[in-house]
């Protein structure tokens, strides 16, 4: 992923940031940690403000999308996604738990990124709530992992030198080799049936 970046942002410039808007849309803290190392050690030719800023506006358009997905489709989605069943379960139970510290957090939860504004739309959570806590939520996530990963670098590169960016290919390859093992794991147990049926939106 770091070559990968490290030649889109060297043969196009600032598309990279379009990149990495759409990615953060759907997904994605690593491909944020990992360019914010690279910044810091000048490999790539960008600015960890603008990182932060773009990886703001992708995450929190792509959770306002979801959130109203769900908030219009998701009962007649659920029964198209049989292998989501567990999770969209286990998120319903934390949102019961305590509503506002869930929206705030579970971006950090790993594999309830992109259900979890699916489910909160679903469940009739205010628009305007909604809309207030991601965007804290978001900034707090983008800043966190664009100045993360900016600091991560700044230390790799003091300590290990001309080493640094082997290491960090080093950890961007058992981070994604840890979510393909925890995917696979998932797939193989028995799927649930979500019992939480969707409430009336309101406002």
């Amino acid at each position: 992923m770091e070559q990968w970046i490290t030649d889109l942002a060297n043969n196009y410039g600032s598309l990279v940031y379009l990149v990495i808007l759409i990615w953060t849309f759907l997904e994605g803290e690593t491909v944020v940690l990992v360019t914010g190392a690279l910044i810091s050690g000048g490999t790539v030719n960008l600015h960890v403000w603008t990182l932060a800023l773009v990886a703001f506006v992708g995450s929190f358009s792509g959770d306002q999308a979801w959130f109203y997905i769900g908030r219009r489709y998701g009962t007649p989605l659920l029964s198209r996604w049989p292998t989501m069943a567990d999770k969209i379960e286990w998120a319903f139970q934390l949102l019961r738990k305590e509503e506002d510290i869930f929206i705030l957090t579970f971006r950090f939860i790993y594999g309830l990124r992109n259900i979890s504004p699916f489910v909160i739309g679903m469940a009739g959570v205010s628009r305007i709530k909604f809309l207030v806590l991601n965007f804290i939520a978001a900034a707090v996530w983008a800043n966190a992992f664009a100045w993360g990963g900016y600091t991560v670098g700044k230390v790799m590169e003091t300590y290990l030198g001309e080493s640094s960016q082997m290491v960090l290919g080093g950890i961007v390859v058992l981070v994604l080799a840890s979510a393909l093992v925890k995917k696979f794991r998932k797939r193989r147990l028995p799927k649930a049936a979500p019992s939480a049926a969707a409430e009336d939106p309101a406002d």
